[in-house]
């Protein structure tokens, strides 16, 4: 029986130092000890790592999420009011996120990201409907009975994947406001294992095409979209390399207990300005 009075965390690491200055640092565990926390190290893929995660879990919601993001003092507040406006509005929800984008590639959620050094999304007053999730906070209940396909190789495009198994069983995901910091690194170079991926997701949704996922729309014949994302941002990185912009794309992360408490000021104000 899964407990509803608490929530489970599910993590897989690669990199204990990342994990133990962000993720592990997070206010919201220095409050309280209450949550299950998941460490998952040595999967192949994260379908395989977050459904063991599921069949681990000891509560009724469970949150999927990367080793470099911190999450403030107050994020469960913000998920239990999104929570409490889907119970009346949509309680059989498919999956919650920090930041989506819907069928016509608008962005929703809120959250900062270190690598792209800005903020996306913004406050929002209510869940908003999205097509795909982003991976950086994926939200599933246990017993809708929703599992990541293991059949999806490595640690890309799995949100999206997973959104359209729940657009499948007739279940909508959302994007909501519960702000959170990704601690990471600018992508430049999308590795090859991305385009594995990619192809993997093109051909099992070929018939739900186009599909606007977080970093890159899937489409039928979207060769000039796959080109720039393959290529054109690998030459940005070597010239930038070249004519010594390399530090500035190699950038370390940045330390959590400085920034955040930077960000939630910040946080603070655009909540007052809604409010």
């Amino acid at each position: 029986m899964s407990k509803t009075n608490s929530i489970t965390f599910v993590v897989p690491v690669n990199d204990e130092y990342v994990y133990e200055s962000n993720f592990m640092e997070s206010p919201l565990f220095k409050k309280n000890n209450k949550y299950q926390i998941i460490k998952q190290t040595g999967f192949k893929s994260a379908s395989i790592a977050y459904n063991q995660g599921i069949n681990k879990s000891e509560n009724e919601i469970i949150v999927f999420t990367h080793q470099d993001v911190v999450f403030p003092e107050f994020w469960e507040k913000e998920l239990t009011d999104a929570l409490a406006k889907l119970e009346k509005n949509d309680p059989d929800w498919g999956v919650l996120g920090c930041f989506g984008k819907d069928a016509r590639g608008e962005g929703f959620g809120f959250l900062f990201c270190t690598g792209n050094e800005k903020f996306f999304g913004k406050l929002l007053p209510h869940p908003v409907p999205v097509q795909t999730l982003d991976e950086v906070v994926l939200i599933l209940r246990k017993s809708n009975g929703l599992r990541f396909d293991e059949g999806l190789p490595h640690y890309h495009l799995y949100g999206t994947d997973i959104c359209m198994s729940a657009d499948r069983e007739g279940r909508k995901c959302y994007a909501i406001s519960a702000f959170c910091l990704h601690n990471t690194r600018k992508v430049y170079v999308f590795p090859q294992e991305f385009f594995e991926c990619y192809k993997y997701i093109k051909e099992k949704w070929n018939e739900k095409l186009p599909i606007e996922s977080s970093c890159i729309k899937i489409q039928k014949y979207g060769y000039m979209t796959y080109i720039k994302k393959r290529y054109y941002r690998y030459l940005k990185y070597r010239l930038g390399v070249l004519f010594g912009e390399g530090n500035r794309h190699n950038r370390d992360r940045d330390d959590p207990a400085i920034l955040l408490p930077k960000l939630q000021r910040e946080h603070n104000v655009i909540y007052e300005k809604t409010a």
